[in-house]
């Protein structure tokens, strides 16, 4: 593993900063990319992740301390820093991330060029590779490509967010060379393969590449005739990605977020990116243009490596160069019936994706949609795949009479789109489409079926970790909870009654709802604990989530820490608070693992006084998921399946391999002991093996 360039360290404050700490994390994903241990076309997927989450970074994040500059804000956040200040000290950071993914990228690219994968330039292709590119530019390319001047009576044409394009700077034939040159664009086509295959060499078996860009370079001269090309660099813009949005006096919500997606397109400019060597005359105009000196980015190497995703999804073959295919398995308690209903009924049980099979929703769903005996179905959709079966089953319920009730989150970023088809296919089909709370986003994973049996109506409840989306259930290590406690369905149903309907706030049994409650039953349970502690009982907080940054939050933690409770946080992304300071937090250890899958369950364990209370949330301890979201804590009730997400915190708490302990200067350090290596992940692999052994809560250190 290459030790990664030194980085600044945060700034003296008893908080760690969010968007600084972010970038921790992404640090960590490249470390992934950089793991020789890696196989080399996962370490390439890795490439592309982080410089999708920094799209994504910069997009939001960045574009939010943008407008609180351009608005005149001064004051210092929580963790003492001024917007111009955070934003020179994150853009200093993030530029030294960038100048180290590439160096990484040109490492990863000669590795594969050693196993026949290779990025060629135009220039070092044989004669009959480059007619084949020529041809390839001339039949496929050169027809949709549109150059666009700029001059006096052609105003700057709209650049697209994270699209990408070429800057031409032109000299007309027969003008001075010391005239003002001409300027132009063009857009690199999205819809076309942006790596395009070379044909291969004779008794060659290696794969070769050329990126479209470059060929449209070598061609350039095609687009301008009775110009000479100076220069041709790429250059991508990233604008304000974020939605305003006026939900009280929006009519009609679909419509608003419509009217949104288009205005996405004129967000302000946040970051340039200029490929290295760009000509002086044309980074002047980009800049003037999009009024962004203080945010340019000179890339070494191609722009937007995001690509690579799905160059690492189209190669065939090369299965040594990835890791091994997982297999999800069906989870064995409903392994063998054909009635789910029965099983669930007389047991609670749960699922942990992507080690066991997302199937088992689809077949919970496709069962109460051909069910004559559910009469209804109610469910949260936050993002769902382009395909999702989920739907299909949802519309055919509605369509055979039953009541059918879908909660679509509009406002999930980046999905917007995809779910306001979603809702309109569901509508059509006859289910009632709600769009939740005005001011909150719909957040919480549940599905509610209400079913008539001999016995009465009973409710058979689904809470989830992770959304209801079969792509992603792949990817991400999320839980979900099969249940029919009547005091789980009386709350499930109370909380959709809130979200569709007018109702006053519920008297929660088993549940904590954001913005309602959670937060206060949260703050309930750590102070719980410090008593605990005060009395010299067993006290211990062990709690796993996404991020951590409500100020709130980490004060309650710090206090629990002081009054002596053991605390162990497995934090992926984002962590302002600060552990290991004397007399502060030297109770609290943060541990985040980054590995193949995402890490994306939220587990919460409070010890109790020896008698143990394990939660399951959609919530991350952030201030959005705490208020301007509807959240759903949720306890899991039966003691085994309590043991087995304590052995799912334990697998986490003592990964040797993948782990980073945060430390107080809010850098991430390698957990090193002397025990046998343990990678978290890979053991959840072997979930048969270990999800029924139910050893007592106590009977060893977690």
């Amino acid at each position: 593993m290459k030790e990664m360039a030194p980085r600044e360290r945060e700034a003296s404050s008893n908080y760690l900063n969010r968007d600084l700490s972010w970038i921790e994390f992404n640090w960590r994903v490249l470390e992934e990319a950089q793991d020789q241990e890696t196989p080399l076309l996962e370490r390439m997927k890795f490439l592309s992740i982080v410089s999708s989450n920094l799209d994504e970074f910069m997009s939001v994040r960045v574009a939010g301390i943008k407008d609180q500059i351009k608005a005149g804000y001064t004051k210092k956040d929580f963790t003492g820093y001024t917007p111009a200040g955070l934003f020179k000290r994150v853009m200093r950071r993030a530029a030294k991330m960038v100048a180290e993914q590439y160096k990484t990228c040109r490492d990863i690219c000669r590795q594969l060029a050693k196993e026949g994968i290779l990025f060629t330039d135009y220039e070092d292709l044989n004669s009959s590779q480059r007619k084949a590119m020529d041809a390839y530019f001339h039949d496929i390319i050169f027809p949709v490509l549109t150059p666009m001047a700029v001059d006096q009576s052609r105003p700057f044409p709209l650049v697209h967010t994270q699209a990408l394009y070429l800057a031409v700077v032109l000299l007309k034939e027969g003008d001075d060379p010391e005239d003002e040159p001409y300027f132009a664009i063009v857009q690199v086509p999205s819809n076309l393969s942006r790596f395009i295959e070379v044909p291969a060499r004779s008794n060659s078996k290696k794969h070769e590449f050329v990126l479209m860009e470059d060929l449209i370079e070598q061609h350039i001269h095609t687009l301008f005739s009775g110009y000479t090309p100076l220069s041709v660099h790429g250059f991508r813009l990233t604008r304000n990605a974020d939605l305003t949005l006026n939900e009280e006096g929006a009519e009609d919500l679909l419509e608003e977020i419509e009217k949104e997606l288009r205005r996405r397109r004129w967000g302000v400019p946040v970051r340039l990116e200029v490929q290295k060597g760009i000509h002086p005359y044309a980074l002047n105009q980009l800049q003037y243009e999009f009024e962004i000196e203080d945010n340019t980015i000179e890339i070494d190497g191609p722009l937007d490596l995001t690509y690579f995703m799905k160059l690492f999804g189209s190669l065939k073959g090369y299965e040594h160069l990835r890791y091994k295919p997982v297999e999800p398995v069906y989870p064995a308690e409903l392994d063998d019936t054909d009635d789910l209903f029965s099983e669930i009924r007389n047991q609670d049980v749960l699922v942990y994706h992507p080690y066991e099979s997302f199937d088992v929703m689809t077949d919970f769903i496709n069962e109460a949609a051909d069910d004559s005996r559910v009469l209804a179905i109610k469910m949260t959709l936050y993002r769902v795949s382009g395909q999702s079966p989920l739907i299909q089953a949802l519309a055919r319920a509605a369509e055979s009479g039953k009541q059918v009730t879908v909660v679509v989150e509009l406002k999930a970023r980046f999905d917007e789109e995809r779910n306001i088809a979603w809702a309109r296919t569901l509508e059509q089909s006859g289910c009632h489409v709600v769009y939740g709370l005005v001011g909150l986003k719909t957040h919480a994973k549940i599905t509610l079926v209400v079913r008539q049996e001999e016995d009465g109506l009973r409710r058979y409840v689904h809470v989830g970790t992770g959304n209801y989306n079969d792509n992603t259930a792949k990817l991400y290590t999320d839980i979900g909870l099969f249940t029919s406690h009547p005091i789980i369905g009386e709350d499930a149903s109370a909380l959709f009654n809130e979200v569709t309907g007018y109702s006053a706030p519920h008297n929660w049994k088993a549940f904590g709802v954001a913005p309602t409650d959670l937060k206060d039953k949260l703050f309930e349970k750590i102070r719980r604990e410090s008593q605990h502690a005060a009395q010299g009982k067993p006290a211990r907080i062990i709690a796993k989530m996404n991020s951590l940054s409500n100020q709130d939050v980490v004060d309650e933690l710090y206090e629990a820490s002081k009054a002596g409770v053991k605390i162990d946080l497995v934090i992926r992304g984002v962590c302002c608070l600060r552990p290991g300071v004397p007399g502060l937090s030297e109770n609290i250890r943060v541990l985040s693992i980054v590995d193949r899958f995402l890490e994306h369950s939220r587990i919460w364990y409070f010890e109790n006084g020896e008698e143990p209370e394990v939660y399951i949330s959609s919530a991350d301890w952030m201030t959005r998921n705490l208020t301007r979201r509807i959240e759903l804590m949720c306890p899991v009730f039966d003691k085994h399946l309590q043991h087995t997400l304590i052995r799912i915190l334990e697998l986490s708490l003592n990964d040797n391999v993948k782990a980073r302990e945060l430390q107080p200067n809010g850098m991430y350090e390698r957990v090193v002991n002397e025990e046998k290596p343990l990678r978290s992940q890979f053991e959840a692999m072997r979930i048969k093996s270990w999800k029924k052994k139910h050893p007592h809560p106590h009977s060893h250190e977690v």
